[in-house]
């Protein structure tokens, strides 16, 4: 268990501007490699939903796509055909490209903010979809933008095509403050061996950028926007996360 105690003050723990993306980019791979938030999971799950669902070829959109290494292990032995992942960070992408280097498929990697390039291909009218992914991207937007981006998805995805959403996801009548303190409470008790100042780090990062929606929100702005009905495919042991799958 981390001592809180320790956590109080950030005053020694900002990193200089030049080692933001390092600092970041380390405790990421360390929470990542404790399985903090459970990726082996949520990714075992997507790989065997990819392999079920689609047995022709199939196309993917990762927005938020990172450094793509959990997503390059669920599109291992799938009818991949065709991916783009978005991300705003360049560093992450280069990473993203030799991790993807395992998939047999037609690739493009693009930089910049997913919301304002979402908007732009749909404008375009180019590209479609089999699949549309979020890994824990959308609950950094407001409620406004979720709604917004979620009802381009479907001018996106192709006839039976899904959106896949990994994300935090608050219980039903369970306001923000009361999911973060409970979220934090697992971090303090379970993340034991993050450093205080790596958990300080995280603990500023979720109190002041994570705007989980409940699952009926979600459902509802699906269903607004037209897509035919949703299903859980894994939620964490917390109840703090879970993969969703809209169905358009």
């Amino acid at each position: 268990m981390v001592d809180i105690t320790q956590l109080e003050s950030s005053e020694n723990y900002a990193p200089q501007p030049n080692d933001l993306f390092n600092n970041q980019w380390k405790l990421y791979q360390k929470v990542l490699s404790n399985n903090y938030i459970k990726h082996r999971e949520f990714y075992g799950i997507l790989h065997e939903f990819l392999v079920s669902y689609f047995q022709n070829p199939f196309s993917l959109l990762d927005l938020g796509c990172g450094d793509a290494s959990y997503t390059a292990q669920a599109l291992l032995n799938t009818t991949i055909a065709s991916y783009k992942g978005i991300d705003l960070s360049e560093p992450a992408l280069k990473i993203a490209r030799d991790n993807m280097e395992l998939i047999g498929c037609d690739k493009l990697f693009i930089q910049g903010d997913f919301l304002e390039l979402v908007i732009e291909l749909v404008k375009e009218r180019k590209d479609s979809f089999n699949v549309i992914l979020a890994s824990f991207a959308l609950h950094h937007l407001t409620l406004e933008q979720k709604d917004y981006i979620i009802g381009q998805f479907i001018h996106l995805l192709k006839a039976n095509g899904v959106f896949l959403l990994i994300d935090t996801v608050r219980r039903e009548g369970e306001q923000r403050e009361a999911y973060i303190k409970r979220y934090l409470d697992g971090v303090y008790k379970d993340w034991s061996l993050l450093t205080p100042p790596e958990v300080f780090a995280v603990a500023d990062h979720i109190s002041s950028s994570d705007f989980p929606e409940t699952q009926e929100t979600l459902d509802l702005i699906a269903q607004k926007h037209g897509f035919i009905r949703s299903e859980t495919l894994y939620s964490d042991p917390l109840d703090t996360a879970k993969l969703l799958c809209f169905y358009a």
